[in-house]
């Protein structure tokens, strides 16, 4: 069945390529836009992590109960990309943006406030739901302005701006900690949302032209939805992504308590262990869209990244079961900085592949996209904590079996060596 468009007065061919083009030569101004609306994440939960032991002991709650509001944040974020990608592709791009940006504002500061756990966990749900507009449109935009080749530079340069969040979010974190307590985290994630809606309201202009908007409300949005998990390598890439994304939420959800209670370390070093791991990523992204894109197949590389995020996790396992003795810190930092270095090639490699295969339905592509690895980001985080918050094991068999689901799905659902399958059309 073919997917309705809005009625628009039709618009003279080169109209819409115009608006594009200049969008485009905005360069690097795009790039700072649209990578301050895709470090939504890891501003709302890098620059906290410090803070959760000090959560922990301030609100009397139990490790894997703080660990909640991470999952709470996370499962927010998958649940409102649901919504906010259909609207996006209905009724343009900046109306979904500007009022996700606006009610994350809010939550933000409530969260600042919050008397327990119990509330502070409902106040990162919602603002979860609202940071969800930034990601979600932010992946619909550059498939709006890019294809092919191109798209998955953009989205490696990309990383090299919202790279910067995880890098500079926990050492932030970790100084905010030493002049007050955690609520001062959430003071400042208010400013920062604040001023990324003004950014956004003077900067982005709109990507999508009415023409190619959707009709149909919630039935159309779902059969969209639906035409896309019918086409196998789409899901495989999407499954993919998102279990890997699942490895590295375990990393972010326990090594906070893994670096700082397990071997000892103070939440600045913590925080500066994060920031390394963190560069690690960015370099190895950087590495993927300027040399590796355009040279070597997407699925090469994809299927390289996985095989280090494995053998990562498996070392860390072995770490952790005593299967090499008593170990320090730098073999297990070490573990994890390759690991989190992988996910520059896996990560940007997924997320281009599959939206190669849609020309239109973009913001129900990319909610897809990120509803399932956050979603299954959040059932990852509490499980590496089912344990308690004195042994790295739950984390390190996490991040193993998602990423071996990763590759089984990588390797069952997309076929990367069935070079018949073709990259663009579904869903149009």
């Amino acid at each position: 069945m073919p997917e309705q468009r809005a009625q628009a007065p039709a618009a003279p061919q080169s109209a819409v390529p115009s608006s594009l083009k200049a969008t485009r030569r905005a360069g690097l101004l795009v790039v700072l836009v649209l990578g301050g609306l895709t470090a939504t994440p890891p501003l709302s939960m890098d620059m906290y992590l410090p803070a959760l032991p000090a959560v922990t002991r301030a609100l009397h709650a139990p490790a894997a109960t703080v660990q909640l509001t991470l999952t709470a944040c996370l499962a927010g974020m998958a649940l409102g990309q649901l919504v906010v990608g259909p609207m996006s592709d209905r009724w343009g791009r900046r109306r979904p943006l500007l009022t996700g940006l606006a009610v994350y504002v809010v939550a933000t500061a409530l969260c600042a406030f919050a008397p327990d756990v119990e509330f502070l966990v409902a106040f990162r749900l919602l603002q979860g739901l609202a940071g969800a507009a930034g990601i979600v449109i932010a992946r619909a935009v550059v498939r709006d302005l890019y294809d092919g080749v191109a798209m998955a530079r953009f989205f490696s340069t990309l990383m090299l701006v919202s790279g910067v969040a995880p890098i500079v979010a926990p050492l932030v974190g970790g100084q905010i900690l030493r002049v007050t307590d955690w609520r001062g985290v959430f003071v400042i994630l208010t400013f920062v949302g604040a001023a990324l809606a003004v950014l956004v309201w003077t900067r982005l202009p709109e990507t999508l032209a009415p023409a190619d908007r959707h009709i149909g409300g919630t039935g159309e949005a779902l059969r969209s939805m639906r035409r896309l998990l019918a086409d196998l390598p789409f899901t495989g890439y999407m499954l993919t992504g998102g279990f890997a994304f699942a490895a590295l939420f375990a990393y972010i959800s326990a090594s906070p308590f893994v670096v700082q209670e397990i071997y000892g370390a103070s939440p600045q070093t913590f925080s500066l262990l994060f920031g390394v791991n963190s560069v690690g990523l960015v370099a190895v992204g950087q590495i993927n869209g300027k040399l590796l894109v355009g040279r070597v197949s997407m699925d090469k590389v994809l299927g390289a990244g996985l095989a280090v995020v494995v053998a990562a996790a498996t070392a860390l396992l072995l770490m952790a079961t005593g299967a090499f003795g008593e170990v320090g810190l730098a073999p297990v930092a070490t573990a994890l900085f390759v690991l989190m270095s992988a996910m520059g090639v896996t990560l940007p490699n997924a997320q281009t592949l599959a939206l190669m295969r849609t020309k239109h339905s973009a913001g129900s592509a990319s909610a897809l996209l990120g509803t399932s690895s956050f979603l299954v980001g959040a059932v990852a985080s509490p499980l590496v904590g089912i344990a308690g918050e004195h042994t790295a094991v739950p984390m390190a068999v996490v991040q193993l079996v998602a990423a071996l689901v990763a590759v089984a799905c990588f390797v069952g659902m997309c076929r990367p060596w069935n070079t018949r399958t073709t990259p663009e059309g579904v869903g149009s």
